[in-house]
């Protein structure tokens, strides 16, 4: 990946742009780096250890060094606990810097309710914020990440059961490479200003689904064993993850089993000029990560 001064803007034709990639070493963030890198486009990486620039989400001088110069940013958080602190931040410092375009990564589903719940609550905070900016702003919705299987590549090595935790409910599993390329289009073309787009993969699929892919893919059986709601929260508060989190993924996985997040979109295809990739491909791609 290119090293660039801070503040030092790349010309492309007539205009100047800088962009601003938060969540720069995470999964989407790491593919939109070498996307935005092999295409030529000047960018900024903000990491909280190093990278192009070193920023954290409650040092309001770092946030002020990272946007300073920039065009546009990459919005993507992701604290320990669900809050939208993190998004307001660095939106402000953005502000302030005149910075004229925002591309915000939330969630499917976010703001929607059943029953007496509501899913991403915080995601929609940000959401709103984002569009009441005064930016360019765009907001992508992806789907559940393909390579949300990876966590399970311990326990799928020592051929042990994958939880699952949204029953037989159906998603549209969306590669992540594939929400990061919709991230480079919406960063630097402005023809997705003030639109939401929702990102899905192109078959609903559901947990033992994936598992069946994958198995076919490894050629070696993998199984899944479903978990109750009140399971799942246990286990994660076992595993030091504080209250507020798991309600929040208890929430979202309860709301996918319902059958809620049983979504297809053409987003992917509208915004790349080609179809989304499917979870098959994905498994292909990643087969290494699960082998013994």
């Amino acid at each position: 990946m290119p090293k660039l001064p801070i503040g030092r803007d790349l010309p492309r034709g007539n205009v100047f742009r800088m962009i601003l990639i938060t969540g720069a070493t995470g999964t989407i963030g790491s593919h939109l780096v070498r996307l935005l890198a092999s295409r030529g486009e000047p960018f900024r990486a903000m990491s909280r250890t190093g990278g192009d620039v070193q920023a954290d989400f409650d040092d309001p001088a770092s946030l002020k060094r990272a946007v300073s110069g920039v065009d546009a940013v990459f919005l993507l958080t992701a604290p320990s606990s669900p809050s939208a602190r993190h998004d307001l931040a660095l939106l402000n410092a953005a502000k302030s810097a005149g910075v004229s375009r925002v591309v915000k990564l939330s969630a499917i589903g976010s703001g929607e309710k059943f029953g007496d719940e509501v899913v991403g609550a915080w995601h929609l905070a940000a959401e709103e914020a984002v569009r009441d900016s005064g930016m360019a702003w765009t907001v992508l919705r992806p789907s559940s990440f393909a390579s949300n299987f990876l966590r399970f590549a311990g326990a799928i090595t020592a051929g042990e059961l994958i939880p699952n935790l949204t029953g037989s409910g159906r998603q549209g599993i969306v590669d992540p490479r594939d929400v990061a390329a919709a991230a480079a289009e919406a960063l630097i073309n402005p023809i997705h200003s003030g639109q939401t787009y929702t990102l899905t993969g192109p078959e609903l699929l559901g947990v033992p689904d994936q598992a069946d892919v994958l198995s076919r893919v490894l050629d070696r059986p993998i199984r899944t064993v479903d978990l109750s709601r009140d399971t799942v929260r246990e286990q994660l508060l076992k595993s030091g993850m504080d209250s507020v989190a798991a309600d929040a993924v208890v929430i979202g996985s309860t709301w996918a089993r319902e059958g809620h997040s049983a979504v297809l979109t053409d987003d992917v295809a509208h915004l790349l000029g080609r179809p989304a990739g499917s979870f098959a491909s994905w498994a292909h791609d990643h087969r290494a990560a699960f082998r013994l």
